[in-house]
């Protein structure tokens, strides 16, 4: 049986939320958060530059959302504070052009709006990348409505404790957390940003990459050497951004799932980059994202993007194991790890690679329970980085790499 692409360990967070630096607005649903002026960070040290690094990149992946709702400044926060290096947001549009933080243009399954009676005229079905979707779309709510929102953790396994708790984050307000943490941990807190459906966004009037660069030049972090990394699923999107900000970019590579014997699947809409089939270049519409981890993908990629973020799997594939039983890839076991790191950084590209998970659902066989193990492989594998739901895990696993390496100098 195939394995599907991605889809929590349960948890109660009893710590004070004071200890991650938030502001009390954030503990209040009747409260929403406003962006609230702040002094310009000073230069702080940058760790964690460049391909260079012997130290792998822990980057929060939506924040520490294995543990609170994704997107929201209380997630952001909590990774700050596990020791996350970047945080990361996918960014969309709302109908009057503010870029927010959220999975999807559709809200539906981030935010409590399905429960508010005020705005259930808004419900509609949307083409997304060629797959028709119900529901609510930031393109049909103003910031200020947005704002009444409140988030809700998006895996139902998860803890659904916090739901209702936070608002819905900005770009800048993200930006004004890491710059404040940054301050306060006395370490450089970069943010790493998506553009999310871009062409679902031109074909809105509401282009993404324009406003993510007036955003980075406003906050002063729109130059090569600024602790930013900006990503997308879509070549187009990068090449546009590469003509308007000198700010390093990542080529995402995603994948439909993975066959009984390890070989990567493809089927709609993870089969490709949506600008790739909405050109309706026969030379674009017969590739798939495998074809981006080809020599010849690579070199492409490398004439507009300084990494790849591919779907972990692409790394490391699973095979399927008939003798287990446990649920998803728990019953599965690791194949041989693949040549793309080294293939990538022989020509000069940093690799990424997404998404970690410690529930057991997402650990192959051979890590038994214990994320850490995957972690470790990965990082010895030579990655520069890691998404993670879970930052304080992938914190833990690079220290215990870097005790390994210094009991063997």
């Amino acid at each position: 049986m195939s394995l599907p692409i991605r889809t929590g360990r349960r948890v109660a967070l009893a710590s004070a939320f004071a200890a991650l630096a938030l502001p009390s607005a954030l503990l209040s649903a009747a409260s929403p958060v406003t962006a609230q002026p702040q002094p310009k960070a000073k230069a702080a040290t940058w760790n964690w530059p460049s391909i260079k690094s012997k130290v792998p990149l822990v980057i929060g992946h939506r924040g520490g959302s294995g543990y609170l709702p994704e997107h929201t400044l209380a997630s952001y926060s909590l990774a700050i504070t596990q020791g996350a290096d970047y945080i990361e947001a996918d960014l969309v549009s709302t109908k009057d052009g503010a870029l927010i933080s959220r999975h999807e243009p559709n809200l539906i399954g981030t935010t409590d709006v399905a429960k508010r009676p005020e705005f259930a005229s808004r419900k509609r079905t949307v083409n997304v990348d060629g797959v028709p979707e119900e529901g609510f779309f930031a393109s049909d709510f103003t910031l200020a409505e947005i704002k009444t929102l409140r988030a809700i953790q998006r895996l139902p396994d998860r803890g659904q404790a916090y739901d209702g708790r936070f608002t819905v984050p900005t770009f800048e307000e993200m930006i004004e957390l890491a710059k404040r943490r940054s301050r306060s941990t006395g370490r450089t807190i970069g943010v790493y940003a998506e553009t999310k459906h871009p062409t679902l966004h031109k074909q809105l009037g509401l282009p993404l990459e324009p406003k993510v660069v007036a955003v980075l030049k406003k906050e002063g972090l729109n130059t090569r050497s600024s602790p930013v990394f900006l990503q997308s699923f879509e070549p187009r999107s990068l090449k546009t951004l590469k003509k308007l900000s000198p700010v390093k970019r990542v080529q995402l590579i995603d994948g439909g799932g993975v066959a009984d014997d390890g070989a990567i699947t493809f089927a709609p809409p993870s089969d490709r980059p949506y600008d790739w089939t909405a050109s309706g270049d026969p030379g674009l519409t017969s590739r798939t994202y495998g074809q981006m981890v080809t020599d010849p993908g690579l070199d492409e990629i490398s004439s507009y993007a300084d990494g790849i973020g591919p779907w972990k799997r692409y790394i490391v594939s699973t095979k399927a194991d008939a003798t287990l039983t446990t649920p998803g890839e728990s019953a599965r076991r690791t194949a041989p790890p693949s040549n793309l790191v080294q293939r990538a950084h022989r020509r000069g590209l940093i690799v990424h690679p997404f998404t970690f998970r410690s529930e057991q659902k997402y650990l192959a066989a051979d890590y038994g329970t214990n994320p850490v193990e995957e972690y470790r492989q990965f990082f010895e594998l030579g990655v520069d980085g890691v998404f993670s739901d879970f930052p304080d895990t992938a914190v833990t696993a690079r220290t215990l790499l870097g005790i390994d390496k210094l009991a063997a100098s």
